[in-house]
């Protein structure tokens, strides 16, 4: 007996919709009622159910929004013309530019599924590169590349996910084989690195830890979406001197600044607070109590930390 399996991709729930592209279910909600999209369909138990067309459209209206435009102005427009808006916006010529050919040797491994290539081919950069020109010239470049692709619809979420899981081994290979600070070293900071609960992607923080590390840090990584209260007492507990953060684009920004507040609260500038990644919270109302870095500058910021401690010491 043969068994034939649709094809067919499976309508996303509103939760889905809502994890995968960043957009709140309420902001789902308003948006249905006041500008007619998305327009899901219903589930034999009366539930939203949106279509893959409409996910792939929403990731952009989502990529255009954290750009600074308005919902109302781009929301009417085809997923076609919100593709040419976006690399407008970001600096192409009328639509979305081709990435450098070493880049797009890389994102082919990816559509192909050839992974142990993948794995093999970011190997072999990294040894020739070295740690940090590793993850600010290729590894970054090279994410914002994946991302676009599967935020357009070009890449699936799954071929996504397997770029991300090779990058891992990758990268976390090279980080076990640094030499890592020793914690009673006093001219090393000791850095814990996290993300929010409603933060699952980690590829940031990932390449966070890899040039805190290639700068002489003692790290301790807890990984993505940790409680803000299991934050705060890790911290006491591992006597750490900063807290680094990531957010990327699809995290809520007014979550991202609400849970900043708290753990600023709860701290009480025992800690500093570090953050990184493109979410908009960080670009245009980052609040006073957060130092907000990108890759490139965590070498500088750590010389700095090591400096006004030294000062201290002497003091």
């Amino acid at each position: 007996m043969t068994t034939t399996v649709s094809s067919k991709p499976v309508p996303s729930t509103i939760s889905d919709v809502e994890r995968d592209t960043g957009v709140a279910k309420e902001t789902l909600r308003v948006w249905e009622r006041r500008y007619d999209f998305p327009q899901p369909l219903r589930d034999p138990n009366g539930e939203r159910v949106y279509p893959i067309e409409q996910v792939q459209k929403l990731r952009l209206v989502k990529r255009l929004i954290d750009l600074g435009f308005r919902p109302g102005k781009v929301i009417q427009f085809s997923a076609e013309e919100l593709q040419t808006l976006s690399g407008q916006a970001t600096g192409g010529l009328g639509g979305p530019s081709l990435p450098p050919p070493e880049l797009q040797r890389y994102l082919d491994l990816c559509k192909t599924h050839q992974m142990e290539a993948l794995r093999r081919q970011l190997s072999q950069a990294l040894l020739m590169m070295g740690l940090k020109s590793f993850v600010i010239d290729l590894v970054a470049p090279l994410t914002t590349l994946v991302g676009d692709a599967w935020a357009s619809g070009q890449l699936a979420t799954f071929e996504e996910h397997l770029y991300t899981e090779s990058l891992t081994v990758v990268m976390r290979s090279a980080i076990f084989a640094m030499p890592q600070a020793a914690a009673s070293n006093l001219g090393a900071p000791r850095i814990m690195l996290t993300t929010l609960p409603q933060e699952r992607h980690g590829l940031g923080l990932l390449m966070a830890e890899a040039m805190c590390v290639a700068e002489g840090a003692h790290c301790i990584s807890l990984g993505v979406q940790t409680p803000l209260l299991d934050i705060v007492e890790a911290a006491r507990v591992q006597r750490v001197d900063i807290i680094a953060l990531s957010f990327s684009v699809a995290m809520n920004p007014r979550q991202a600044l609400d849970g900043l507040a708290e753990l600023h609260t709860r701290l009480n500038g025992s800690v500093e607070l570090w953050a990184g990644g493109g979410n908009a919270a960080l670009k245009r109302r980052r609040p006073p109590y957060v130092r907000v870095f990108a890759l490139a500058d965590i070498s500088a910021a750590i010389a700095e930390w090591r400096l006004r401690n030294a000062n201290v010491a002497a003091g």
